[in-house]
């Protein structure tokens, strides 16, 4: 369950932000998305709206929207960011890197627990349901007589 205000404008003006073009359409991108996306792919949905947005601008913004508790941002090699702001895990695919939210408190007493209920309420361990799928439609290697 994503747990996302309805009302951006509402949201910014509550924490005392002004409300510019740009901040509101890269909050509304990031909560329109389930996905967790990097700052380049917020860049680029923000620019079929507001074709002379920057990336800085963007960046900017999703920094202040953390910083604000609108937003999270999610750690690793490429920064991404997550409007959902329900207490919950991340999944992510060994193979493709996508990344999945996993409903669950955020205090898990064995890693072995949390592995087995990821495995019971999603089907993954390891590898996204796109990935198991496309490993398991390859032809098996073949051996020799």
């Amino acid at each position: 369950m994503r747990t996302i205000l309805k009302n951006g404008e509402s949201a910014l003006r509550a924490r005392g932000l002004r409300l510019t073009g740009p901040r509101k359409v890269i909050l509304e991108v990031l909560r329109g998305t389930e996905s967790h996306p990097t700052a380049e792919w917020v860049h680029r949905m923000v620019r079929r709206r507001l074709s002379r947005v920057s990336l800085g601008t963007v960046y900017r913004n999703l920094r202040l929207l953390v910083a604000e508790g609108l937003a999270a941002e999610i750690p690793g090699p490429h920064a991404r960011f997550d409007a959902n702001l329900a207490a919950h895990h991340h999944f992510t695919c060994l193979r493709c890197g996508c990344i999945l939210d996993v409903d669950g408190p955020l205090a898990e007493p064995h890693a072995a627990a949390l592995r087995g209920r990821v495995a019971a309420r999603t089907g993954l361990f390891g590898r996204c349901p796109r990935c198991r799928s496309s490993r398991s439609r390859r032809a098996p290697a073949r051996r020799a007589p």
